[in-house]
């Protein structure tokens, strides 16, 4: 199934996208979010579907497109997790998971402008896979078990301030991560069972320009792994984020330019959506 979030920030209504038809979930949840997902939401949904007790949401395709997952309590993310990416940071491709985090308050809707922060020049785009935690996840026995811990799946933008990420970092990389609106998500929340998320292709333009073009199978470590691993030394609860890593074709490069006002970046991930962000003055 596809979840999403509709309306302006602050009121968005809970909605499950069934074919052509967006169905009001506000009978099942007032969110889509941790305490849905760890009440059996899913399930519940498909309930309802199947007894075709949501109605249509009038005039959804003039409403504003949120992030489909409401605020995580924590929003996790690995970094160099492709070998090319790694290599055009200078680095080489990490043998342990590299972690570090952005704060909650980043996540915006997939459609919202991207501001650039005042005295940055450095803004940097990422495409992103990211895992939404669907069950309590604590010292896992194995990445098999991880499995029946991942809800879904989203697109993420892990937008980065490079000055402030490396430079002034004083080595947290977080510094440079957390810049408002720096986690455009979605469009959609879609459920483990509907994508292969192991191999889909992720994809990044600005203006129009190719930038990154890879696949989730070529994550050094892999969705399960990844989870597993995080489950050894941290909580993941139940609407968590964490997001993969991203490809190489990224401003930090040297190749192309960091982001400026007027920009337009653009992400998609096959199965999941895409979003488009117009960068703006701060």
């Amino acid at each position: 199934m596809r979840f999403a979030r509709l309306g302006d920030a602050g009121t968005e209504i809970p909605v499950v996208l069934d074919g052509d038809r967006t169905l009001d979930l506000r009978s099942v949840t007032h969110e889509v979010d941790g305490a849905f997902l760890a009440s059996d939401g899913v399930a519940r949904t498909r309930a309802a579907l199947a007894a075709g007790a949501l109605p249509e949401l009038a005039d959804a395709g003039s409403l504003r497109v949120g992030a489909p997952i409401a605020r995580p309590s924590a929003v996790y993310c690995i970094g160099m997790n492709y070998a090319a990416h790694a290599a055009e940071s200078g680095s080489e491709p990490p043998t342990r998971l590299v972690m570090f985090m952005k704060s909650p308050n980043t996540v915006v809707g997939p459609y919202d402008d991207v501001a650039i922060p005042p005295g940055s020049t450095k803004t940097d785009w990422e495409v992103e896979l990211g895992i939404v935690i669907g069950r309590r996840a604590s010292y896992l026995a194995s990445p098999t078990e991880a499995r029946d811990h991942i809800a879904g799946y989203v697109v993420a933008n892990d937008l980065s301030e490079r000055d402030w990420q490396l430079a002034l970092s004083g080595g947290q990389w977080s510094k440079g991560k957390s810049a408002p609106g720096f986690c455009p998500t979605g469009p959609w929340f879609v459920t483990a069972d509907e994508v292969d998320a192991h191999d889909v292709r992720l994809t990044s333009t600005v203006n129009g320009e190719p930038r990154q073009d890879s696949r989730t199978s070529d994550l050094i470590f892999g969705i399960d792994r990844i989870v597993h691993e995080l489950s050894q030394v941290l909580v993941l609860e139940p609407g968590d984020l964490v997001l993969t890593g991203t490809p190489e074709g990224v401003a930090l490069s040297g190749r192309f330019p960091y982001l400026a006002p007027g920009d337009v970046v653009e992400l998609e991930i096959d199965g999941l959506g895409r979003q488009r962000q117009q960068v703006v003055a701060a």
